[in-house]
Formats: C-alpha cells, structure tokens, sequence
C-alpha cells in the first residue's frame, strides 16, 4: 500500500507544545460509523458503558535525552531502544563526530563507549553503569525525551517531569509517553469505578521508534521497530472472560492496542506475553481483540497514523482529522484525543 496514501495537510499551529491543563480539559472528538461528536474529555464516561474494560499502558518514561562531550564536540544523546543492562541503541545529535571506541562523557561518573554506527542513523552506546545505577544516572543527568515537534530550549522544562508521564506511570522502560493515557485523571479514573468500568494494565515500553518517518514509498516494505511488552496471566485471565461476556475491550492508545493485539491468536483467546512485538498493522488488518480505540491524533504517514485507519478506515479517518483540523483540535503528543469506534465492515 502507497503510503502517500496516509498523506494530510496539517497546520503548524495545530501542533501542541504544551498539555491541556487540567489534563481532563482536553478535547475528545467521538469517530462513530456516520458522524463525528465534539466532546471534552470529561464526557468519556457517558460515551462509555458499564462493563466495559478500559486497558492501559503502565510504563514509565525515563529522562531519556543526556548531553556530553567527545573531546570538545558537544553530543545529545536520546535512547531508542535497549540491547542489555547497559547498552542502547541512541539517536545522535553530531553523530558523524563518533567513531567506534570513542568515549562520550555525560558527567564525571557517567559516560560511554560507542559500539557502532548503524547506516540507518542508531548509534550503539555501552554505558559505565547498567540496570538501576544507569537509570539513576539518567535521572541525574537526563531530561523527558519529548518528541521533535514539540519546542523546547536546551535543557527542556521542568513541567514536563510530570506532564509528559501518565499518573499511572509504573514500570520503567519507555523513551516516549503512551500519550492517550496523559489525558487520565484520578477523578475520571475513580468515576470509571463508580460506573462499573473495569481498568486493566499492561505494559509496553514505548520505544524512540515511534517518532522516526516512514522512509519507504509502499508500506510493505517498512521495517517495524520492536518493543518490549508483558501481559500477565491475570489480566489475560480478566480479559479474555470479559470478551467472552460480550464486554467491549477498549485499548487506551495505540501502545495498548498493538500490544493486545500481538498477544491474541487466530481464535481471539489473548494470551500471557513477555517478549519484543514489531507488529505493523495497516488497512486489511483483521483485529482480534479490540473493540474501540481511545487515542491521540498522529503525525501523516505515520504508522500509528496507518493503525487508526485500519481500524476506522481510511475515508473515515480523514474526514475525522478534516473536522478536528477545522474544529482547531490540538494534534499529536500534548494534543486532543478521540474515541473511535471499530469499522468492522
């Protein structure tokens, strides 16, 4: 499939670079089979319906973005995606400055050693430190690893520590936010339960993949990132007797979807995972497992941009992203959301 197909013409001022505030003030645009609904997301609730099962993502971002120095050449450094305790592969600002065995130092006790170049742009560092002692080096010299789009000085701002991380933030792992679920709040979370609307979580580490271009001009020939995902027993357990009840799954995000999604087989019994999943999904997808999608608004020609319209249909995504456009939605990761319900024809 041409991925020029997946194309759209977005204004730059429709791009958010700050979060709505309170995080719940944003605005939700309802994608049905016929019409598009202007909402907030204070009206989820009442678009939603006891039994259903919301599903989020729990990973938790790590300040991902280090500056150092080889020699008096300036790097900034974002992770991508891990090999080992204390090896990953990066993006490089300067790259072409690093050759294999230089050394870049981050801070007196924090540095690494470059273990390749990859033609593709990832640059392979291996840390000093590993596992907890790397991520509490990241801590004290890293910054949230926004995505491109959104401005920010060096240095980023301290707001995002807590902006750009859900409040149900646990494990950590990610190098992007699972940005639907920045929209939660404990108040809307605690309403859910009032209504009968079961939470589960899984947890995908979203990795720096999410944000490169699609380079190719057919998506068959596009080579998925891989991330790390676990779906317990438990919530396999919970889920699959609730599909079996007829209650509907409703992934928050597409971290959550793709997820369940890589876990479900031909029959649609989801199963126990705790592995790396680079499921690519694009129109002609059959879903196994979801029934509706909450999520933000993406990037054209993206792949999540390509997942939403698998699951809605091309036609019926543009018109939506047409209306929200001119209806002055905030797009992308601070954005405004939409729940979008299943085209199952």
């Amino acid at each position: 499939m041409k991925v020029d197909i997946f194309n759209f013409d977005l204004p730059e001022d429709r791009i958010a670079n700050e979060p709505a505030n309170p995080r719940d003030s944003a605005k939700l645009l309802h994608i049905k089979s016929e019409t598009n609904e202007n909402k907030t997301i204070k009206d989820l609730p009442d678009l939603l319906k006891k039994g259903d099962i919301l599903v989020f993502n729990n990973t938790k971002v790590i300040p991902a973005r280090i500056y150092g120095k080889r020699g008096d050449a300036n790097i900034e450094a974002t992770l991508l995606k891990q090999l080992d305790l204390s090896t990953w592969k990066c993006l490089i600002k300067n790259a072409r400055r690093l050759k294999i065995n230089d050394e870049v130092i981050f801070s007196n006790d924090f540095k690494a050693t470059v273990l390749q170049k990859d033609e593709d742009g990832p640059v392979t560092l291996k840390f000093n430190v590993s596992g907890s002692d790397l991520f509490a080096q990241l801590h004290l010299n890293g910054i949230m690893p926004l995505p491109p789009y959104i401005k920010r000085k060096k240095g980023g701002k301290e707001s995002d520590k807590a902006n750009y991380q859900t409040i149900f933030a646990k494990h950590e792992g990610a190098v992007a936010a699972p940005t639907a679920g920045l929209h939660f709040t404990e108040e809307l979370l605690q309403k859910f339960n009032d209504m009968g609307i079961q939470q589960e979580f899984l947890t995908l580490h979203v990795g720096g993949g999410t944000f490169l271009p699609v380079k190719v001009d057919d998506t068959e020939n596009h080579k998925m990132h891989a991330e790390f995902g676990i779906i317990t027993q438990d919530v396999a357990n919970r889920l699959n007797e609730a599909k079996k009840q007829g209650r509907r799954i409703i992934p928050v995000g597409t971290t959550a979807l793709r997820l369940l999604e890589s876990a479900t087989d031909e029959n649609g019994i989801l199963h126990p995972f705790e592995q790396e999943t680079s499921i690519f999904i694009t129109p002609g997808y059959r879903f196994r497992f979801a029934d509706v999608l909450f999520t933000n608004f993406h990037l054209p020609q993206s792949t999540l941009f390509m997942l939403v319209c698998a699951f809605a249909g091309i036609e019926r995504m543009k018109n939506a992203y047409t209306h929200a456009i001119e209806n002055k939605y905030r797009f992308f990761s601070y954005g405004d959301a939409c729940l979008i319900e299943k085209n199952d024809g």
